[in-house]
């Protein structure tokens, strides 16, 4: 399989960590070479031009944010003036959720999902908070019958009539199950109800067709599928037949960009994705997102989702082999359909889960764990190979048959 690999020439674009596997590029992709590049470039810039970069840059650091939201738009779906690279994760969706969330009398709830990611719950408490509305009455949560996964018609089925704005994740974080997008945001818009996604967990790993899907919004970071580096920008999108709404949460860069220097105190905003920007980009960090892309562009977002496909069924086979009887006990957690999934897989083991992760480390396999007792293995399609694959769940095993577990304390770490 690995010889066959049509993506294999991309794992040498990536710095990869000596003698590691690694399995967690749905939290931190690895860095690319060009990333790195792109971020000394940039330095230089700095260095020689100075200000003069904000015109003369190669990319000129001005129109940064358009040029890589430009680049990205083919990735989801959408047209370069729909797509932005600005702020980061959180901080876009108290944007776009301040422009879509429009409480009146009969509408007044925002819809979401207990198995979100915590910080998008924590922004809409605090939005629905700023409209002197009580959280704990306006934000409903669809329940989960496993708590691992969702299921569309019990999302649609609490649609109602007092809803005023839908979010949802893309990808479930703990499961990796992946939602039908289109099938929701019909859903939503047959009630006529605003829908937008985050989609952290899957752009850069899994297609998206955001206009022809007629999303209103999405966002998402530039640190996972996309190789953007720790704490890379961040994108939003907003479907063009929106772009004559405006947020209260307005900086100068959402000016017209022509007359942004005008100095004006009297806001006019960009009429495209632009105009949700509030503070100037992160130059240095944007050239860590422009060399994860242009691997993304050059290997083609096809093709790392047909990989990334054969990569976690191949993981789901060899877990079903090896690890689903006793005395291993590990069970798949992810759907196990591929239109269901994303780019990860949930291992899930009842004991000694933690444990267990914190003795592949010792092996030099990374993947993270994720409460209560989660381990989620990530092979990434541009950099991970099959073998390496085959490699995460043997080490598993012989973990297990010597009881090596039990050397590690089940105390979590500031980060796991």
């Amino acid at each position: 399989m690995d010889r066959k690999d049509p993506l294999r020439q991309y794992r040498n674009h990536f710095n990869r960590i000596q003698n590691t596997i690694y399995m967690d590029g749905n939290s931190l992709g690895m860095m690319p070479k060009k990333s790195e590049f792109n971020i000394h470039r940039i330095l230089n810039e700095w260095k020689t031009l100075g200000i003069d970069g904000w015109l003369e840059g190669e990319i000129p650091w001005f129109f940064y944010a358009e040029e890589m939201g430009k680049q990205i738009a083919p990735i989801v779906g959408a047209k370069p003036s729909e797509v932005i690279m600005t702020g980061t994760t959180t901080l876009n969706l108290h944007t776009l959720v301040n422009t879509f969330y429009n409480p009146s009398s009969e509408k007044t709830k925002i819809l979401a999902d207990e198995l979100n990611f915590p910080t998008d719950i924590y922004a809409l408490k605090g939005q629905i908070r700023i409209h002197g509305l009580n959280p704990d009455n306006e934000l409903i949560l669809v329940p989960s019958e496993d708590g691992l996964t969702l299921k569309e018609n019990t999302i649609i089925d609490m649609i109602r009539e007092d809803v005023a704005l839908i979010i949802l994740p893309s990808v479930l974080y703990r499961s990796g199950q992946l939602l039908d997008l289109q099938r929701l945001t019909k859903a939503a818009h047959d009630r006529s109800i605003p829908i937008g996604f985050d989609c952290s967990h899957s752009v850069g790993a899994v297609p998206h067709k955001f206009d022809e899907w007629d999303v209103d919004f999405a966002l998402w970071c530039g640190y996972k599928y996309l190789n953007g580096g720790p704490g890379a920008p961040a994108f939003l999108y907003v479907n063009e037949k929106h772009f004559h709404r405006t947020t209260d949460l307005l900086g100068w860069f959402g000016y017209v960009k022509e007359k942004q220097f005008d100095m004006s105190l009297d806001f006019e905003k960009a009429m495209n994705a632009g105009g949700w920007q509030i503070s100037s980009p992160g130059i240095i960090a944007s050239g860590g997102v422009q060399g994860g892309l242009e691997i993304t562009l050059k290997a083609g977002i096809d093709q790392i989702r047909q990989k990334s496909l054969k990569l976690t069924q191949y993981l789901i086979e060899l877990v079903d082999y090896y690890l689903k009887d006793p005395p291993y006990n590990i069970q798949i957690g992810t759907p196990r359909e591929s239109h269901r999934r994303s780019g990860h897989i949930a291992l899930i083991r009842e004991e000694n889960a933690y444990q267990i992760c914190k003795a592949m480390k010792k092996h030099q396999i990374i993947p993270d764990f994720r409460p209560p007792n989660i381990i989620r293995v990530a092979p990434i399609a541009l950099y991970n190979t099959y073998h390496e694959v085959w490699q995460v769940v043997q080490t598993i095993k012989s973990i297990i048959d010597a009881k090596e577990y039990l050397e590690f304390s089940e105390e979590r770490s500031l980060i796991s």
